[in-house]
């Protein structure tokens, strides 16, 4: 891809990954894009790197613009290795730039390479750089979401370079969020942000609305947020603020979603009278299987869903191991305002919706009970007792819908 000039002088020269397919166990079906911005201007300043790997586009990219030795600053916001992994090639190629990185940032870079030659500037909130026709403004973001993590905002040019927030794995040839909308649809890119909010940055919602109420409180102007993954905001940078802030106080649908897994498709024929009873209830429901789906997407559902009933059969006494791997996978993103309950098919003991209770609570969720278990697969009597649950499923979840919103 060529460089982009999405500000005066300030340039995209990051690189497009259309093949990755799983990013740290976070399947990414859309690729993605390691973002990095190069100014061109009195002291040339080169923010944040790429992934490892791409490290030759990005330098393709910058030498199309301005030989690398001309660098004298650069700034890193962020040391997970698909933002920093090329800095040790590109110090070689300009060992006289200045590293700007919080202090956190720079005690973690140095377990990542031999930082003995490398020139730093430590910065922390509220510091400045001046570039010459630019001011950059640092504003640190801790576990947003590392503990070094910060962004860069360009007084000048009213642009946020916001490092993982608000971004989404997208492989795109457009890099505007407009551009994108144009040749694919707005629905598609409202689901990638809800997909990378949801796997990334569902446990940090209290600090995103501290820190957007911090940077409101500072007065700057936004009219651009360009973040390390995905397009660029240029259309309207305020309606991705406000649906970080709609994501940060628990936002959902009124919607179930029944996420199973089954060994002999009786706790699945379970999910048929439930989804009925659900609906009849008037409430939007859907289904997925966990061993057909992609752990990623089954959090997406999830998330984007105010209730959400889960369905395991019973091996050895405890849930089917998918189920039990999911539930975990939950409890480390620690879910709000969501309400739950669970049910399941069993042959000689009932433990596995009992576990998923016990997870449940440990989580720290809304819950349904008691749950529905069945024994062998379900008779004619058994549906009524499923499609009942689904509909008291139902009507707690349009209670508790109205609860959380009347709370914000």
């Amino acid at each position: 891809m060529k460089t982009v000039e999405i500000k005066p002088n300030i340039f995209w020269v990051g690189a497009i990954d259309w093949a990755i397919r799983d990013f740290h166990g976070y399947i990414t079906q859309r690729g993605t894009t390691y973002n990095n911005y190069l100014i061109m201007d009195e002291n040339i300043t080169l923010i944040d790197t790429v992934k490892e790997d791409f490290c030759d586009v990005t330098l393709d990219n910058i030498k199309r613009i301005t030989g690398l030795e001309k660098i004298k600053n650069i700034v890193i916001n962020h040391i997970e290795p698909d933002h920093v992994g090329s800095i040790d090639k590109i110090m070689l190629l300009c060992p006289q730039a200045t590293i700007y990185i919080s202090e956190r940032g720079k005690r973690g870079l140095d377990r990542y390479f031999d930082t003995s030659n490398w020139q730093f500037k430590i910065v922390k909130n509220g510091d400045t750089l001046s570039t010459g026709t630019y001011t950059l403004l640092f504003i640190e973001t801790p576990m947003l979401h590392w503990p070094d993590s910060m962004v860069t905002y360009v007084k000048e040019a009213k642009l946020l370079i916001s490092q993982d927030a608000f971004g989404q794995h997208i492989a795109s040839s457009s890099r505007f969020d407009d551009e994108f909308v144009a040749c694919s649809s707005q629905s598609e890119l409202d689901d990638a942000v809800i997909d990378y909010y949801a796997n990334i940055l569902m446990p940090f919602g209290q600090l995103i609305k501290t820190k957007i109420a911090e940077i409101v409180k500072l007065g700057i102007e936004i009219d651009m947020i360009a973040p390390d993954h995905g397009v660029i905001w240029r259309r309207n940078p305020e309606k991705i603020m406000q649906s970080y802030l709609d994501m940060a106080n628990g936002k959902a649908n009124l919607s179930v979603a029944i996420i199973y897994d089954t060994m002999w498709h009786s706790t699945e024929q379970m999910t048929i009278p439930l989804m009925q009873g659900i609906k009849d209830e008037g409430v939007e429901c859907n289904a997925l299987k966990l061993r057909a789906t992609p752990m990623s997407v089954a959090i997406k559902e999830f998330w984007k869903a105010r209730g959400s009933l889960i369905g395991t059969p019973t091996v050895n006494n405890v849930m089917f191991p998918s189920i039990a791997e999911f539930l975990y996978h939950l409890g480390g993103l620690r879910p709000k305002n969501r309400i739950v309950g669970a049910f399941g098919s069993f042959g000689w003991g009932g433990g596995g919706v009992k576990e998923a209770y016990d997870m449940f609570k440990k989580i720290g969720l809304e819950i349904f009970e008691p749950g529905l278990q069945l024994q062998y697969r379900p008779k004619e009597d058994d549906k009524e007792k499923c499609y009942n649950f689904g509909r008291d499923f139902a009507k707690k979840v349009k209670e508790y819908h109205g609860v959380v919103n009347n709370q914000k």
